[in-house]
């Protein structure tokens, strides 16, 4: 029989709020967090998935009608549980055991026939299944990736196999115990800082590691007298200058000379031209006009027409010229400066001759000679005559690359030797095996010094850049692209600082120490299309967004130099020169004969990876998967955008109907950028159900028709939960796309099927529908604010078209002056802002009281006083009076987002509207006795 649909928490309820808090703050969270094990693009937040996981498991409380037999049991029942949810997102809870366990026990209680499995068949950075594990669940993850099937073994696979054991190397064991992968993580450093030492004795002759500063330095850096370590080396790109008169001599291109822009502390470079000498030096200077400044940061920029400008003799150096120079193998490479710590900062000296020497004689032994294609998402470097990997390092980087890598393999049997003197079993059965003897404990340990080095590899090409604002490295993906560099920052491997090898070796050990491991974990290498999956999986994925991100071709830049090291440890995994890409779930139009071409290649392979899942996963739960959103795409297209369209039809194409729509953020509201962004979630989480055998079909009426009668309801039940109006419109795809996925196709009236396209435009129009409705409702004075909020905002406006908008609602201007709304003088008329309303206002006594006021008086509250404030205001507004005020906080957002185009107005109202449970909670909490004693006295 099959097994009964209990309806789990994520089909009706999620504190959005609290999730997409947690997830933003991640954002900033460094040590200790999965992702600082090695880069991989658009992960998805912990706190998401974690939350994600736990509601897709647990009943929702209406699915158990004999023990919540009312509304208000379910709500309370609902509240609880959401409680724990919020407890569990929080990321210092990461390594709470009781918060975990009361996550835990609530999973088991739902999962009555024993726990499932996890997986995610696009597993990625393995968010999704570290996040399984560590809520004590079987987890599976695997990707077409190699570099991906890597990360995630590192991460939750091996650090299960070797827990709670001491280290092995011969100083290390002294700590009485040790919990998770802390002794694991002890010899990994031991062991990275063994393999700086043999590389340092190869190529550190190369690397001079002191300057001495001038004598007279600028006192606000702060450096003293004798040697400086140094951190790292400014270079500039040279071109040949175009100018005949300087012919053959090689002038900079760099796009800034600016070094420090912090205020107070402006460093910048002034280039000293030597026309006679036909040379460029550069001097060091501080401070500095505003002119100056703004000078230095355009470095060698020139205007339109040309890149750059030849410093020796004013010429244009254009575009066709550089890259002319980039395919002749010309393009060369000048220092610039010197950048050394001081005892209170960075400290930045002109360079050095015998500096320049250093890096210039040394010649790699080995380079990775692996092409990538030019046509590839997001690269760019193909148009100067960068052709392979190796092409992006310098002879210097190169060889430091290979010193460590050879230190690495030749600390494999070494590691062995001491895991097996140490009581690790001399089993001989590899990593990839099984093992969890001595070969396989080398192996882990090699295969995380590994990943230090493909770090390394990231922060050591002349791709990565000096940002002046940090005063830090920026590594090579700095974004989800290969950008051309003008100028670029060398990191010193030996200064134990920013982008060095013990930097990158301390993120990694943090890493590891905390991976959590109270359960299995299992990564393989396979297409999501023909994955098997075991009996009784449950499917929670992050696919590909359709064109936003190439990984296969990015992710060959770590390929080849892990490759070299890593091959005999995994051969499975590194058998291939590069990553699979024709089989890559990605619209790449080059690789697929255009852009069409391109799209249904991707539709196809999502809908049969979707096909896949829905024929092998277990009915019993429902499936959720992440789709993030293209940002531009958004901002040109609204919600119904090609890729997001594209994606929704490859669910509904494999069988499935969606149930749900959560928006996830991972940024905090108060950084919209801008407001076609800032409707916009990070992501939406998709919660789908198989569709039933016995769905038919529907006209386009009968759709409409079934979108008015049940999407009003369903917003109404958003709104009420605190829906925030910036996640509004993608939550309201949910019960909208339901109806449409309901059935088997939605007909036209020439009975072609409807475009998921067209069914998003449509629901996306009944929710303006619905807003607009809503403000139907509100009292005249409050009507006619928004119609003219919509015309004028609060700007002036003509006293005769005021009237009309007036007569129309059956109102008086006057009337509405006296309510305290507008202002009439002069024959103009215009909204009051929140700073001229009476802060005395008492929402008790008002005779005239408006639903406009009630909101603007919440927001001014807020604002200047906080959710506290904001809360006691509203215990005194009429229980009526309070919903209408949050229906007309969405009303206004969407005016704002989609007519006005006010980004700080909206924020206002979404701010309002995310901090509503709090300020409704504090609304029917018993005044406290300072309120009483200060009203008893007035």
């Amino acid at each position: 029989m099959p097994k009964i649909q209990k309806r789990k928490l994520i089909e009706v309820a999620m504190p959005l709020e609290a999730i997409n808090a947690a997830s933003a703050r991640e954002k900033s969270i460094r040590h200790g967090h999965p992702s600082t094990l090695h880069l991989w693009w658009a992960r998805r937040p912990l706190a998401a998935c974690r939350a994600v996981l736990f509601a897709q498991l647990v009943d929702d409380p209406s699915s158990h009608p004999d023990r919540f037999s009312t509304t208000e049991s379910v709500e309370a029942e609902r509240e609880r549980l959401f409680g724990i949810m919020r407890e569990l997102v929080v990321w210092e809870n990461s390594f709470n055991d009781d918060v975990l366990e009361r996550a835990r026990r609530e999973i088991r209680s739902s999962c009555t026939s024993g726990l499932p499995c996890i997986f995610d068949p696009f597993s990625g950075g393995g968010s999704v299944p570290i996040e399984a594990q560590r809520l004590g669940l079987p987890a599976r993850g695997s990707d077409l990736n190699p570099v991906a099937v890597l990360i995630g073994k590192a991460a939750a696979e091996f650090p299960a196999r070797f827990t709670r054991h001491g280290p092995i190397h011969p100083d290390g064991g002294e700590r009485m115990a040790y919990r998770n992968s802390e002794g694991l993580a002890e010899d990994v450093r031991f062991y990275g800082g063994r393999a700086m030492e043999r590389a340092f004795a190869s190529v550190g002759r190369f690397y001079p590691n002191t300057l001495t500063p001038p004598r007279t330095p600028p006192r606000h850096l702060g450096h003293g007298s004798g040697s400086t370590k140094v951190v790292a080396w400014l270079w500039s790109r040279t071109v040949p200058s175009p100018d005949p008169a300087f012919g053959g001599v090689h002038v900079p291109i760099a796009s800034t000379f600016l070094l420090s822009s912090k205020p107070g502390r402006e460093v910048w470079l002034e280039p000293v031209v030597g026309r006679s000498a036909k040379e460029i030096r550069y001097r060091v200077r501080t401070g500095g006009t505003r002119e100056e400044i703004a000078k230095a940061r355009r470095g060698a920029k020139a205007g339109r027409g040309a890149n750059f400008r030849c410093l020796l003799s004013g010429a244009a150096i254009t575009p066709d010229h550089v890259k002319a120079t980039g395919h002749a193998k010309e393009l060369g490479q000048q220092l610039m400066a010197v950048v050394t710590k001081g005892p209170n900062g960075k400290v930045y000296l002109p360079p050095d001759g015998s500096h320049e020497e250093a890096a210039l004689a040394v010649r790699a032994a080995w380079r990775p000679d692996l092409k990538f294609n030019d046509n590839a998402l997001g690269f760019r470097v193909g148009a100067y005559g960068f052709g392979t990997w190796g092409d992006l390092f310098t002879q210097r980087q190169l060889a430091a690359l290979n010193a460590f890598s050879q230190a690495i393999k030749e600390l494999k049997e070494e590691i062995e030797r001491e895991a097996t003197a140490a009581g690790f079993a001399d089993d001989g059965t590899p990593l990839d095996e099984g093992g969890a003897g001595a070969k396989a404990y080398s192996e882990a340990v090699v295969t995380y010094l590994a990943l230090i080095l493909s770090k390394c590899a990231d922060y050591w090409s002349s791709i990565c850049t000096w940002h002046a604002s940090r005063e830090i490295i920026g590594h090579t993906f700095g974004r989800h692209a290969v950008p051309m560099t003008w100028d670029f920052a060398e990191a010193n491997p030996f200064s134990g600082m920013t982008g060095s090898w013990s930097a990158m070796l301390e993120w990694v050990v943090k890493a590891v120490s905390h991976f959590a491991s109270v359960n299995e974990a299992n990564f393989f290498q396979h297409d999501a299309r023909s994955v098997r999956y075991e009996q009784g999986t449950v499917v929670c994925t992050d696919p590909p967004y359709y064109d936003n991100i190439g990984y296969a071709d990015l992710s060959d830049f770590f390929h080849c130099w892990l490759r070299p090291l890593l091959k005999d440890i995994h051969p499975g995994l590194f058998r291939s020169l590069a990553t699979p890409k024709s089989d890559e779930l990605v619209a790449t139009p080059f690789r697929h004969g255009g852009k069409e071409g391109a799209e249904t290649f991707f539709l196809d392979g999502m809908a049969d990876s979707i096909s896949n899942i829905a024929h092998k996963a277990d009915g019993a739960f429902p499936v959720a998967i992440f789709y993030a959103f293209k940002q531009k795409e958004i901002e040109k297209e609204g919600v119904s955008s090609t890729g997001w369209a594209t994606f929704v039809e490859a669910v509904i194409k494999a069988g499935y109907s969606v149930v749900r729509t959560w928006p996830v953020r991972t940024e905090m509201g108060s950084r919209m950028r801008a407001l076609g962004s800032s409707a916009l979630a990070s992501s939406v989480v998709l919660v789908c159900r198989k569709r039933s055998e016995s769905a038919g079909s529907i006209g386009r009426a009968e759709f409409a028709a079934a979108l008015k009668r049940e999407m009003p309801s369903a917003i109404a039940d958003m709104t009420q939960a605190g829906i925030a109006p910036a996640d509004l419109p993608q939550s309201a795809i949910g019960p909208g796309i339901g109806v449409y996925s309901r059935y088997n196709s939605v007909l036209e009236s020439d009975d072609s099927p409807m475009p998921v396209k067209t069914a998003l435009q449509l629901i996306n129009r009944e929710l303006d529908e619905y807003l607009s409705g809503v403000a139907g409702q509100f009292d005249g004075d409050t009507r006619f604010a928004i119609t003219w909020f919509e015309q004028h905002g609060f700007d002036e406006g003509e006293y005769g078209v005021a009237e009309s908008i007036a007569k129309a609602r059956n109102i008086a201007v006057k009337g509405i002056a006296d309510a305290g709304v507008i202002q009439e003088k002069a024959g103009k008329v215009r909204l009051l802002r929140r700073d001229e309303l009476d802060a005395d206002w008492d929402p008790e006594t008002d005779r005239r009281l408006t639903v406009w006021e009630c909101l603007q008086h919440l927001v001014r509250v807020l604002d200047d006083s906080g959710e506290t404030a904001a809360g006691e205001l509203l215990g005194r507004i009429d229980s009526a009076k309070r919903q209408d005020a949050k229906d007309l906080a969405y009303c206004l957002y969407d005016i704002c987002s989609t007519k006005r185009r006010d980004a700080a107005e909206a924020l206002a109202y979404n701010s309002l509207l995310s901090a509503w449970p709090t300020i409704a909670a504090v609304s029917t909490a018993p005044r406290s006795e300072t309120v009483v004693q200060m009203e008893m006295k007035v």
